[in-house]
């Protein structure tokens, strides 16, 4: 039968081979990536792609102009403005208050047109 100092200095010593077994795995993981970035360097060398082709997610194509990427949206030019107050409207979806109200007043669209 082990006595408890037997168990202590068991653990001590798998204690011990724990930390050399993560040293060893954190050095080969480091070992690795430096070998896996020098690959992708020689690669991007050879194919002629830079950091900024990752970026965009599409290597070597030139933004194309007009066409915004997916999930983005840009903003549509006024069409009509209402001069005193700043307000603006592109003349795209629901009619905004401000032009309703003015328009039943007895303004006509053509006087906000920009």
């Amino acid at each position: 039968m082990t006595t408890y100092q037997e168990l202590i200095a068991q653990k001590a010593e798998l204690d011990r081979l724990q930390a050399d077994l993560e040293k060893q795995i954190a050095e080969t993981l480091r070992n690795e990536r430096a070998s896996v970035i020098s690959q992708i360097k020689t690669l991007m060398a050879e194919n002629g792609i830079t950091a900024a082709d990752l970026a965009s997610g599409k290597p070597g194509r030139p933004p194309k102009i007009g066409i915004a990427e997916p999930g983005t949206t840009r903003k549509v030019a006024a069409k009509y403005c209402n001069k005193d107050t700043g307000e603006s409207w592109s003349g795209r979806g629901l009619k905004p208050k401000w032009l309703t109200a003015a328009l039943e007043s007895g303004r006509t669209l053509t006087e906000f047109a920009v």
